[in-house]
């Protein structure tokens, strides 16, 4: 994605702020006489560990007030990577302390105090297993509804546990102000998940969607429509994503995103198109009209202004293509002049989406179309291969323009990309990216 520097240090310095303060606040009020250095160090980790925790639940819950202009593909690799930092520092916690004084075990020993016993070895397993269903959720064959569902409650009681287990050890917690600070710090971030998880779905109650189309399309994809029902609609900036739900409630753990690729001048009727990955991307097609729908968002900053001159580079792979076809219809809604260059690559001739409007948008529009197949006919005159550095240099003459660059598909090709526009020197603030695999 682009980066904004400014952007991304003042919610990294909020971050880490809000990180540290269930040790600051250990460390602010009267604290008690010092223990041997051991034993003070593994009772930091263990309060810098529940503030990683506890952040971790305002980071994963899609608050659009929180690292605005970030985006949420970003914050969940910092999610994923900040999950695995708690998890070493829960497991240091412990380890550290029974270094420094092996008394300690007998807060595990289950003859000495039992609740206490249960909750802290509890705790580990359940640390444990937040961290082993992420990493390896495909890999265990664990459908992303039930995952989600467990990841939750999980980090529910986490970070609940580990609020009262710092509470109740009454250490640097002795007092009472510190523990109504902890207390307030800790259970602000535990509100959060509540907001996210039931209350969020509460509020969507008041503004249903109903499905006016659901049909499969070439490519190998299922396009959706959504019209809203008495409201007036999801106003959303081209480029942008939403999450899903289908049916008579939107307390749902059905609950996908997709990125928007309609008109933006339309914010009361939605176009989405899913490629058949998955069980549910492969019923979509067989929705009924007039079913019940919920949408959670506009999310992402993937987002092209169709009212600038400043012209672009589009790269898309796959259904990647699906917000870029969103930009370039605003465009084509606010008759752009822009230059526009669209390099899309797919396996096949039969998984292009969007070929016919591609066309007649490129007749619209000041853009060029290049498709790059990996797989051709034997009749095909146009790109094979990848696409690469030396593909984007072909069509582009980057001394007579300066374009924003717009990248978006399957991992290897982003990646591919983004290390081809870096070697060209391309300046960072041009290039937006946004990797769709947010499940």
């Amino acid at each position: 994605m682009r980066i904004r520097y400014r952007t991304l240090t003042a919610w990294l310095g909020v971050y880490f702020f809000l990180t540290l303060l269930p040790m600051g606040l250990a460390l602010i009020f009267d604290r008690p006489p010092a223990r041997a250095l051991g034993i003070e160090i593994g009772a930091l980790l263990g309060m810098l560990g529940l503030g990683v925790l506890a952040m971790q639940l305002v980071i994963s819950g899609r608050h659009p007030w929180f690292a605005r202009g970030v985006g949420q593909d970003n914050l969940l690799q910092f999610h994923r990577q900040m999950g695995l930092f708690a998890w070493l520092l829960v497991l240091a916690h412990p380890i550290t302390l029974l270094i420094a004084e092996p008394d300690f075990l007998e807060f595990l020993h289950p003859g000495d105090e039992l609740l206490r016993a249960i909750s802290l070895s509890a705790l580990l397993v359940a640390t444990t297993l937040l961290i082993v269903t992420s990493l390896w959720r495909i890999n265990m064959k664990l459908q992303y509804e039930w995952w989600r569902a467990l990841h939750g409650l999980l980090a529910l009681f986490v970070v609940s546990t580990g609020l009262g287990h710092a509470l109740m050890v009454s250490h640097y917690t002795a007092g009472w102000p510190v523990k109504i600070a902890l207390a307030v710090a800790v259970g602000a971030a535990l509100l959060l998940l509540i907001d996210s998880r039931v209350l969020r779905p509460w509020r969507l109650k008041g503004r249903p969607w109903t499905v006016a189309k659901a049909e499969q399309i070439d490519g190998d994809a299922t396009r959706l429509v959504l019209d809203a029902d008495n409201h007036k609609g999801t106003p959303f900036a081209p480029g942008q994503y939403a999450w899903i739900t289908l049916g008579d409630t939107p307390f749902s753990l059905q609950q996908h995103p997709f990125s928007i690729h309609s008109d933006a001048h339309n914010p009361a009727r939605l176009e989405f198109t899913a490629k058949h990955a998955g069980d549910f991307t492969r019923s979509l097609s067989d929705v009924k009209t007039g079913t019940r729908a919920w949408v959670e968002g506009p999310y992402g900053v993937f987002t092209l202004d169709p009212s600038s001159d400043q012209d672009a580079v589009l790269v898309a792979g796959g259904v990647g293509i699906a917000p870029i076809i969103s930009m370039l219809r605003s465009c084509a809604a606010e008759k752009s002049r822009k230059k526009l260059l669209l390099l899309y690559a797919n396996s096949d001739r039969a998984s292009v989406l969007f070929w016919d409007e591609l066309e007649t948008l490129s007749e619209q529009l000041n853009l060029r179309v290049v498709h790059v197949l990996e797989d051709p006919p034997e009749d095909w005159t146009g790109e094979e291969g990848l696409i690469d550095g030396e593909l984007m240099d072909k069509y582009q003459d980057s001394s007579s323009y300066n374009p924003d660059y717009f990248v978006c598909g399957p991992p290897p090709l982003m990646n591919s990309v983004e290390s081809a526009l870096r070697d060209r020197r391309v300046p960072l603030h041009r290039i937006n990216s946004e990797r769709f695999n947010l499940v």
